[in-house]
């Protein structure tokens, strides 16, 4: 007999799509045979107190929402023994739906409900840096800046992973700052009736008034620092953002590992007419201005106050502290593989997925193409 189910809604996710959505999903749950009881939010607070409710009561705790939802569900059920997380979409974004393979439909997602497979995924953390945290100086020189076009860097790792109830706030897709942060508060604050064309207004509304900031990442602290005069910074749990972008195609839910994500500053009109396409099928990372990076933890900081985003929502403020949660929470996936696995291992009862792959060749072919040319110098 499977658990019950506790759905919890957030009923103005999605532009009221999800409130919308509740009765017939309520429904479509009971008709595949599973217990349901519905519970709308308040806020993300009330989100995670009917989480741990539902946990410690033996329920899975199923989101009917977007990815902030999603996240802080998740965020109070990774100290819980046994729990389990649902994802139905709801939302305008759905990127941890859509990189699991879970129908954007969310009726036809609740089969994923009643027959999906719980697999654990990582979550990401952020923390408060230390007092002190690097912070980089106006017009100081770089360190080496790395690899360049999409190649990694995997830095030495930490004596230990970080436990899956480790202080801090949590996030399941892409912590971002900088261009970033002010293209999520753009789009959090446009109208509804813009659906999942809000982070493409978002984008724009940002790139007029964008001016480039000097970012500084510790790899694995007290570890190699890294100065960019960027965009954007960010430390990717999962693979996508902003209803689809693949900001980090090479990242997976079950390495222990963020994938960094540094997009050099480059002309605005370049950024428009050559990234921003690029980063809906994850090519951007073949860029000479972007920059990716693997570790389990980094300590970031810029030259001005810069408020991070995850998950559609503030976390944190600079300077701070990002890690990777190994195996931190269990969620119900589709049974089987996918064709583009973002996962390391095998699915239960599978064999690896060896498409889930591709990007992570991809940008092994963009290091090789690119290994001749050389690197420009650093710049402010």
């Amino acid at each position: 007999m499977p658990p019950p189910v506790r759905l919890i809604v957030n009923p103005a996710a999605g532009g009221g799509r999800a409130g919308r959505a509740a009765p017939d999903v309520e429904r479509t749950l009971r008709g595949l045979g599973l217990e349901v009881r519905g519970s709308d939010t308040r806020d993300l607070p009330h989100a995670r107190e009917l989480a741990l409710e539902a946990a410690r009561g033996g329920e899975t705790a199923v989101t009917l929402g977007g990815d902030g939802l999603a996240g802080a569900v998740a965020d109070a059920l990774r100290g819980v023994p046994g729990a389990l997380l649902g994802v139905l979409p709801g939302g305008r974004g759905n990127d941890l739906a859509r990189v699991l393979g879970i129908p954007l439909d969310p009726l036809a997602a609740c089969a994923v409900i009643a027959h999906g497979v719980p697999r654990p995924i990582d979550l990401g953390l952020v923390a408060g840096a230390p007092s002190d945290a690097p912070a980089p100086r106006s017009g100081a020189q770089s360190d080496p800046p790395g690899p360049l076009g999409g190649a990694s860097l995997s830095a030495p790792g930490l004596p230990g992973d970080a436990p899956s109830d480790a202080p801090g706030q949590t996030f399941v897709g892409i912590a971002s700052v900088g261009f970033d942060s002010e293209a999520n508060r753009i789009a959090n604050e446009a109208p509804a009736w813009l659906g999942g064309l809000v982070y493409a207004y978002g984008a724009l509304r940002a790139l007029l008034a964008w001016r480039p900031a000097r970012f500084e990442i510790e790899l694995e602290p007290p570890g190699e620092r890294l100065r960019f005069t960027a965009y954007t910074v960010g430390a990717a749990n999962s693979r996508a953002y902003g209803g689809g972008m693949r900001a980090a195609p090479g990242a997976l839910l079950d390495d222990g590992l963020l994938e960094v994500v540094v997009l050099e500053s480059v002309s605005k009109l370049r950024f428009l007419t050559r990234i921003l396409p690029r980063v809906f099928s994850g090519a951007h990372v073949h860029e000479p201005c972007v920059h990716v990076f693997r570790a389990r933890e980094i300590a970031l900081s810029a030259d001005r106050p810069f408020t991070v985003y995850a998950d559609g929502d503030p976390i944190g403020e600079l300077p701070l502290r990002v890690r990777a949660v190994p195996g931190a929470v269990r969620v119900l996936v589709p049974a089987g593989e996918l064709p583009d696995s973002p996962f390391s291992k095998p699915a239960p009862g599978g064999v690896e997925s060896i498409p889930g792959e591709r990007h992570r060749a991809d940008v092994a072919a963009g290091e090789a193409s690119q290994a001749a040319r050389p690197s420009p110098p650093p710049g402010d």
